[in-house]
Order: C-alpha cells, then structure tokens, then sequence
C-alpha cells in the first residue's frame, strides 16, 4: 500500500512514517520545505504547501496514492486567536485542497483510505466526565473551530463513496520516536524539561496543579493511524478518539517528570483560573473498533520525551537561585 503522509517530518508524522515503514507500506511525506529535517531512511520526500492546491493536486496524482494520511495542521489554540484566518486557510481549506486532490484522482485511482488528525480541542471544555465521540462539539479557539470545519468535509466526502475516511482526535501526545520529542512551549511536559534544564526559572502551575488531562505516547498513536488506514471503508468516515483513558494532573506530571530524570523541578503556583478540571478520553470505541490500547504508561512518555530533550548543562537548583 502506498501511503502519502502530509506534514511528515514533524513530531507526529515522524513517528507515523515509520510505523508504516516498518509494517511494510510504502510511504511518501509531504512538507512545505526540506528545512533541517530528514525523512526516515526508506520514506520518499515531496515538497509542497497544504495551501497551493495546484501542488497538492500534482502530489496526488502523480503518487497513485492508496492511502493518506493528513497530519498537516496549526496547532495552537492560543495562537489562533492571533491569525484565525491564517488557521482557516491551513486546518480548513488545507483539507479542502487535499479532498479536492483526491477527487480530482478519482477517474485513475481507486477511492483512497484517508486518516485525517483532529484534536480533542474540539470537545470545548463545558463537558464533564470521560470525553465521547458522541458529544456535540464546542469550539472555543478558531484553531478548534477550524479542525471542526474539515471534519465536516472529511465526513461529507467520505458520504459521496469517493473514499473511506477515520478521523481521529488525539488527547495529548507527548513521548518521543526516533529521537524527535515534542518541544511546543504552550505545553506541560516540554516546560517542566526547561525548567530542569535551566531555560526557565520555574514551571508555572495553576493552583494546586489539580487539573487532569490525558497523555498519550505518540508512538501509541501511530499504531492507531496505521490501524486506521486498515479500517477505512468507501462511503463510510467513523470518528475515534486516542488517548490513555487516564487522567493525570499536572502536579502528578511534575512528581513523575522528578522521578523519571532525577532532578527537581522548580514550580511556581499562580492562583488558580477557570479552566476544565478533568479532560479525558472515552477510549472505548478505539478498543472495539480499531482493536487499539496503548501500551505506555505516564512514566514511559516523559522517560523517551527526557531522552529525546535537546541535552545541555544542568545548574543545580539552589545555584540558579543565587543567580536572581
């Protein structure tokens, strides 16, 4: 099976192209530049922008794609409110060009298997209990908003018979393959790192560090896309959630990250804000439908993610204290 992957040379991408490889497939990324970032040795490489929907459409057509997995995305909420547009034009008529691609190959292809990552973003956060694929969405940032807008194409294509499609909302994924970790800094488990390692003060938590959220390794859900890809079925899109189905809160983030590396991590609490207590996932219908569990557990992600963190000098805790 031939797979095209967009967005495959980042954290996720990276670790889905290489599953697949490993299972057999034979797979494509597709990255808007080379940049400094290499495929996995056996992954072919194309250049090309989510937006420029002549160059997805020469992708498709002359790749004779099986398969494609669309990873390509923003994925900030916080940044979206900055550039809405900017996200809409990415994580909305990105996919509109990619679907458009597929039709447009229709007459010399088979319909195509298509897994397309959203995020649990969508849900919003005035659900309570174990998230369901049931829920009505509820965006609250342009970026959810956007990513609920190309699962409503995803699902509204995949109606017409053109394709199959699964779309697939990862809770937080976090862990590290093939040396690539995820290093965005809106996120906990990258800032308790920097604040072991020195580039921060201190990791800030809200409160007591009570809220719960939900991690999953990323190698984990790049099993689940593969077994996606195996599900898709012309004229039919199911809607999954990916995640460990346990909650864990930020202060049990920050305790394990401390026994996981070894070293303190320097904390701030702020006052608590509003936000969502609990936020995890139903897993339930990746179990029977996709017939996938992960196999990593809280301590087994910040251990690969802390392997993988760009390595440098330590200062010991009270040493960076006397710097202030």
């Amino acid at each position: 099976m031939q797979v095209l992957v967009t967005g495959g040379l980042g954290f996720l991408g990276r670790a889905v192209a290489r599953d697949l490889l490993a299972s057999g497939y034979r797979v494509t990324v597709m990255s808007r530049s080379r940049g400094d970032r290499t495929p996995p040795r056996g992954v072919e490489l194309v250049t090309g922008d989510i937006r420029d929907r002549a160059r997805v459409s020469e992708i498709v057509q002359e790749g004779g794609y099986d398969g494609v997995v669309h990873l390509a995305a923003l994925t900030s909420g916080r940044d979206s409110f900055a550039d809405p547009l900017g996200y809409f034009d990415v994580n909305a008529t990105g996919t509109l060009n990619l679907l458009m691609a597929l039709d447009g190959a229709q007459a010399t292809t088979a319909p195509a298997s298509l897994v397309f990552a959203s995020t649990n973003i969508v849900y919003g956060s005035q659900h309570h209990g174990a998230l369901s694929e049931d829920l009505t969405p509820h965006p609250e940032s342009p970026y959810a908003a956007s990513k609920v807008a190309a699962e409503h194409m995803v699902a509204a294509y995949a109606a017409t018979g053109a394709i199959g499609a699964v779309i697939l909302r990862p809770f937080n994924i976090a862990g590290a393959v093939d040396g690539v970790t995820d290093t965005d800094r809106a996120r906990i488990i990258p800032n308790v790192f920097r604040a072991i390692t020195g580039e921060l003060d201190h990791v800030t938590l809200n409160g007591d560090g009570a809220a719960v959220r939900d991690f999953v390794h990323v190698a984990d859900v790049a099993v689940a896309v593969r077994l996606a890809l195996a599900l898709c079925a012309p004229g039919v899109s199911e809607t999954i959630n990916l995640g460990s189905g346990i909650g864990t809160s930020m202060a049990t983030v920050v305790a394990t990250a401390e026994q996981v590396t070894g070293h303190p991590v320097p904390v701030h609490r702020q006052p608590p804000k509003p936000e969502p207590p609990e936020l995890i996932a139903d897993v339930r219908r990746a179990h029977t439908v996709l017939g996938w569990t992960p196999d990593s557990n809280l301590s087994e992600v910040l251990a690969d993610a802390w392997e993988a963190w760009p390595r440098r000098s330590i200062l010991p805790l009270a040493a960076r204290r006397s710097l202030h």
